[in-house]
């Protein structure tokens, strides 16, 4: 347990909601009249986090993730249960929060600096990088009350990262920065992972929490439904919040049954082991030179996920090469074709089709959605079939990769999922015989080199 860093032990908390603000003043008045109805934010949560992980936190909106951040951090207090954190935490939780909207920028980040632990002299001394990273210009000089969402949210990541935390906590905040700020504060959020930063963090990206997490646990109606790999929990979390309404309690149940992973999962099956006997490591020694691309009746997906049906079904979903025959081993660069059919047990109007390639640890890599009505579909009659086809170029370096397979449409005066399947296919990119590719992305790149001068050796 020295590892431990955080430790939540049936941690509760309940908030009164009045109807009417009298009602604060009658309660008052007449304490022996209830005037309010209790909420339950939370309900007997437990987690242990270990010293250097990324846990990631997910749940629809009201689920309870701020109230269990805040609890964790302190700025809330339980209404039963324990939470214990050891060593230097910092908090971006609600935009603004710990900043006085009247001071300055510069006035703020000293200010902000001192409530996390540091002097005035370790403040001056990071200034210049603070000021660098949050990138706002002269607005540092200008009250805060009058700066954008996306400048607040630069300054206070700015400052809570500065202070080389032990543990840093980060609550949606980003969600409101542009794209290349983003960019800028997951590298600093991995930069601090390395060091051993212990991190908790919330969002409602899937991608991300799969990409910048060790862990993950899933929040409904205050309670912790499953803590496991964050492919596994983002898998969960979608097939329930888009589960039918009948169909969500049984669904919620089966989740709980789960037992929660080790403080330290390992990745999906899939990612180790492919359908046993069929497993192939990924390299050049496991398939030395492939002359073409082949279909192996051994490698299949092991953990498919199919949302509860809303009047379609998925169904046949293969990738096939342009002459038409089915393929799971591919050759870069080449184009292959993507294809499921759907049957339709009810009328379903605005139809769009999808489809998504991930890889093993989840992280989605690009795909495609369009519209029936491109293509003149305007509806399917029930006990229709339609045939999806992908075309697409294997712009992808070797490895394992998932395909995800999904159809949405109006149904009774609902737009929703009429059935969507998560790695409901698998493929393998084969190594290729000539290329200078790197990472997972095949980008075509050409090098060249030119000797503009060479020393005379000569002399």
């Amino acid at each position: 347990m020295e590892d431990i860093v955080i430790s939540v032990r049936n941690v509760a908390k309940s908030f009164r909601r009045y109807d009417r603000p009298s009602d604060r003043l009658k309660e008052l008045l007449f304490p022996s009249r209830k005037q309010y109805r209790e909420f339950q934010a939370l309900r007997g949560v437990s987690i242990d986090v270990p010293r250097g992980q990324t846990l990631g936190i997910v749940g629809r909106n009201g689920s309870g993730k701020s109230t269990l951040l805040q609890i964790i951090v302190g700025t809330l207090r339980a209404s039963s249960g324990e939470a214990h954190v050891r060593g230097r935490i910092s908090a971006l939780l609600e935009l603004g929060s710990g900043f006085n909207p009247e001071f300055t920028g510069r006035q703020n980040v000293f200010f902000n600096g001192q409530l996390l632990g540091l002097t005035r002299g370790q403040i001056e001394e990071r200034f210049d990088d603070i000021a660098a990273f949050a990138g706002i210009g002269d607005f540092l000089e200008q009250p805060v009350k009058t700066y954008s969402s996306g400048m607040f949210v630069r300054l206070a990541f700015a400052v809570a990262t500065s202070v080389e935390p032990d543990i840093l906590v980060v609550d949606e905040a980003l969600a409101v920065g542009d794209e290349a700020f983003q960019r800028k504060c997951f590298a600093r959020i991995e930069s601090l992972q390395e060091r051993g930063c212990t991190t908790l963090f919330v969002s409602h990206a899937a991608s991300k929490v799969v990409e910048l997490c060790d862990r993950a646990l899933l929040l409904d109606r205050g309670e912790a439904i499953v803590t496991h790999h964050p492919k596994f929990v983002i898998d969960q979390y979608q097939k329930l919040i888009y589960a039918p309404a009948d169909r969500y309690p049984a669904l919620r149940e089966k989740l709980r049954t789960i037992p929660d992973s080790p403080l330290w999962p390992e990745p999906p099956g899939d990612r180790d082991d492919l359908n046993g006997s069929a497993k192939r490591e990924a390299s050049d020694d496991a398939f030395e030179i492939e002359a073409d691309d082949f279909f192996d009746p051994g490698l299949k997906p092991s953990n498919s996920l199919a949302y509860e049906p809303r009047g379609a079904d998925i169904q046949s979903p293969k990738i096939l090469a342009l002459d038409g025959r089915p393929v799971n081993n591919l050759v870069g660069r080449r184009e292959y074709v993507y294809t499921y059919e759907v049957e339709f047990h009810r009328e379903a109007t605005d139809l769009r089709f999808g489809m998504l390639i991930k890889t093993v640890s989840g992280l989605e890599l690009g795909g495609a959605s369009f519209p029936a009505v491109a293509q003149n579909v305007t509806h399917a009659a029930g006990e229709t079939r339609i045939t999806v086809r992908f075309r697409f170029t294997c712009c992808l370096n070797p490895g394992v990769y998932f395909l995800n397979a999904g159809v949405s449409g109006t149904v009774d005066g609902q737009f929703t999922f009429l059935a969507r399947g998560i790695d409901i296919a698998i493929f393998r990119v084969l190594p290729p015989t000539e290329s200078f590719a790197s990472e997972i992305v095949d980008l075509s790149i050409a090098p060249q080199i030119a000797i503009d001068k060479q020393r005379d050796r000569a002399r």
